[in-house]
């Protein structure tokens, strides 16, 4: 059985975007761990982005954890 790197980075990105953008609407305290989530989403969408050379989503997921870090970082301000 052969593992695609590319389905892991894919998939996990996408279930852990889910599993943020939950944690944030719930709103239930979780926020930091939503946005961790986030940056984790941002970096593997952007691997797999990468790995097929689709610059315009590896674009946007520059600008997702961004985002996940500014979340991250005014949690504790």
């Amino acid at each position: 059985m052969k593992i695609n790197t590319s389905k892991i980075l894919e998939w996990g990105g996408a279930i852990t975007a889910i599993i943020y953008s939950l944690l944030v609407s719930f709103n239930i305290g979780a926020e930091f761990l939503g946005f961790f989530l986030l940056l984790i989403s941002a970096v593997l969408i952007a691997l797999w982005a990468f790995k097929g050379n689709h610059k315009g989503i590896l674009f946007l997921q520059l600008f997702y954890a961004i985002a996940g870090i500014i979340g991250m970082y005014r949690w504790f301000e």
